[in-house]
């Protein structure tokens, strides 16, 4: 049976919530706002897709069980974005068109393909977050310095959950189709949409919100080449090219190198056939995270900076 524990958080926000709630990296709060934009609708995909397939999943009362479980995880997960998201549409209401155009791009995905490819993107898509969220969450303390409080606490629950249940979505598909390769020949399929997706949650964000009030372009951020930068600003004149650039630090600027090496490699390694999510290496404050939970911590505002109230700005404690 899964070990899977839903976890029912009361996240709150409202429309105090700062549109650039991590001024030290204006980048990695922009990805982060763009993650929240997606999620909701990308919930909302995987439900429609597992919805097709609720009586081939109920033969096997394993796999039925990490199905409910996986779905109830991503239910809480949409509920919390919601509740961000919501927030910055009250702030910039025109930033509602960034969701519809999501959840259009989704509506459209369920329409054109048969069930197996949605299980395909699904366990493509989410193979991805073990090797990224170790990253950001091995490297929180530079990340999310002086990110608001309640952003920040949202952003690592949904990030620690995500490692959780690594392996769910590649358990389904593995039950709805026997075919490995069939994956695998849906990468550039799957990463071609989710990118689609992004860079357009991107258009929205720069047409709308204020630069001022984001601190970078949203959809500089999100092009292709996001990895490729990185790592030139990297190598040998690799700092100079970076300055004559200017603007605000990479999303990955405080990252060590050989962290966003292993990263890529993994990131890589994800999309092989034989891939197993159970086998990858994970983030250790993942557990940390877990204790403080049961513990009766309010991970509400577990991690990050106070922006609300006190004039000190104090910092979130971690144990």
């Amino acid at each position: 049976m899964t070990d899977l524990v839903i976890r029912k958080i009361p996240w709150e926000f409202d429309e105090h919530v700062p549109f650039l709630w991590q001024p030290e990296n204006p980048n990695f709060g922009i990805f982060c706002n763009a993650f929240t934009f997606i999620a909701v609708p990308f919930e909302k995909y995987i439900i429609n897709a597992l919805r097709q397939v609720q009586d081939s999943l109920a033969e096997d009362p394993e796999v039925a069980a990490e199905a409910e479980a996986f779905l109830r995880q991503e239910a809480q997960h949409a509920a919390a974005h919601r509740k961000h998201m919501l927030a910055l549409i009250r702030r910039y209401p025109d930033l509602e068109d960034a969701y519809q155009i999501a959840v259009q791009s989704y509506d459209d995905l369920i329409d054109r393909y048969p069930v197996e490819y949605h299980a395909a993107y699904i366990a493509n898509l989410e193979a991805t977050f073990t090797p990224l969220f170790k990253v950001f969450l091995d490297n929180r303390d530079t990340l999310f310095a002086g990110g608001d409080r309640r952003v920040a606490s949202l952003m690592v629950w949904h990030f620690v959950e995500e490692v959780e249940h690594r392996s769910s979505g590649l358990l389904l598909y593995q039950h709805l189709v026997a075919d490995p390769w069939y994956r695998v020949k849906h990468i550039k399929a799957t990463f071609d949409h989710v990118s689609a997706v992004m860079a357009d949650i991107a258009r929205a964000f720069d047409r709308i919100v204020p630069f001022e009030d984001r601190g970078a372009s949203a959809e500089q951020l999100m092009s292709p080449a996001l990895l490729v930068n990185e790592f030139k600003f990297r190598v040998p004149g690799g700092r100079r090219r970076r300055a004559r650039q200017a603007g605000a630090p990479t999303l990955f600027s405080s990252v060590p190198t050989g962290d966003l090496a292993k990263m890529a490699w993994r990131l890589a390694l994800s999309q092989t056939p034989n891939h197993d999510p159970a086998d990858q290496p994970l983030p250790d404050w993942a557990d940390t995270w877990m204790r403080e939970y049961d513990r009766g911590t309010d991970m509400t505002v577990f991690y990050g900076t106070d922006t609300s109230s006190s004039p000190d700005m104090s910092s979130g404690s971690e144990p």
